[in-house]
């Protein structure tokens, strides 16, 4: 879920300039090098989104504290296009020799394969897994005139509206979208997307009155504590640190209501496995460095990182889960 991301990427980018100091910390980790010598050269990270984007911010938080690990420069690139398609494309294409690597996103490789009904490359056959990073969930809030104050209560009055609820995304397809009808489906409630092709300025029209209910990110939080906005619930596994008054979907009885953006990093496919590994600890050690760790959560990212294995059981479950919302809800991209 790449896309609206804006506040989030303002708060990100203010913290790159502090990244290369967490390098100094770096010197501690030491990469899990098998077999033959590894890398030989500077390894080009293509981040398949803008400058600016949260999936290239993330990564440049992240790039010196793995470039020390590793031994050698991490050149990030960005290729955007197709919702991250068309750089993951050219990582698909590469030598797999761990010289050209991939942060990819949701957007890429779980949904753009779950509704695109033409796509170049094959998830689960043309790339390695190396480790998922870190996730941002969305919330579920509404517009105060709205007689609802958890989730249940929301959807019995969906049900009584004639029409519907609205609900706000930044487009069709995009992971805000498909959260609103994941619930729809496992709920039953009557949600009609309501698609905006800014972001912005779906959230100024829920904040406004104009549509009654958003699913967002953390970046909603400040409407809500100014009382401009209800948040009702969570679409995470847990309660977020950021509003921990504010309960899942799940613990109030929308089962299987887990809808977050993502991101991981790949390789082509036939990357060595001492490769990969080795990556994955820089990653990992990274990710848990505290002073990155805590630039992360304070922008709503939530570092997960996620083992090779476990990260592909989680890629295929996502690809699933996308497949049947986009199918019961008839989108096709």
């Amino acid at each position: 879920m790449d896309s609206g991301q804006h506040m989030t990427r303002r708060r990100l980018a203010g913290l790159v300039v502090g990244a290369a100091a967490s390098a100094a910390g770096a010197a501690r980790a030491q990469p899990a090098v098998s077999g033959p010598a590894y890398p030989t050269r500077p390894i080009r990270l293509i981040v398949p989104f803008g400058s600016g984007s949260a999936t290239d911010i993330m990564t440049r938080l992240l790039g010196p504290h793995m470039s020390q690990a590793l031994g050698q420069p991490l050149v990030i690139e960005n290729r955007p296009g197709a919702a991250g398609v068309l750089g993951s494309e050219a990582v698909q294409r590469a030598a797999p020799d761990g010289h050209t690597l991939l942060m990819a996103a949701v957007s890429s490789h779980a949904i753009a394969p779950a509704l695109r009904r033409e796509i170049p490359y094959d998830v689960m056959r043309d790339f390695m897994p190396i480790g998922l990073s870190a996730r941002s969930t969305n919330f579920i809030v509404v517009h105060p005139s709205v007689p609802a104050r958890t989730l249940p209560e929301l959807v019995e009055h969906s049900k009584r509206v004639s029409g519907g609820v609205g609900y706000a995304s930044g487009g069709i397809g995009g992971s805000n979208h498909l959260a609103g009808e994941l619930l729809r489906l496992r709920t039953g409630g009557n949600f009609v997307h309501v698609p905006y092709s800014n972001q912005g300025q779906a959230v100024n029209d829920v904040v406004a009155g104009h549509v009654p209910m958003l699913i967002y990110t953390v970046a909603v939080l400040p409407h809500v504590r100014e009382g401009r906005l209800r948040a009702l619930a969570v679409t995470s596994e847990g309660r977020q640190r950021q509003a921990p008054d504010v309960p899942t979907a799940v613990e109030q009885g929308a089962a299987d209501v887990v809808a977050n953006s993502w991101f991981g990093m790949f390789g082509p496919a036939g990357l060595p496995e001492g490769v990969r590994d080795s990556v994955f600890e820089a990653l990992r050690n990274a990710l848990q460095d505290p002073e990155i760790s805590a630039k992360l959560i304070d922008t709503g990212l939530e570092p997960s990182p996620l083992p090779p294995a476990e990260f592909r059981r989680f890629i295929a479950s996502e690809i699933a889960k996308w497949t049947e919302v986009g199918r019961a809800a008839g989108i096709a991209l």
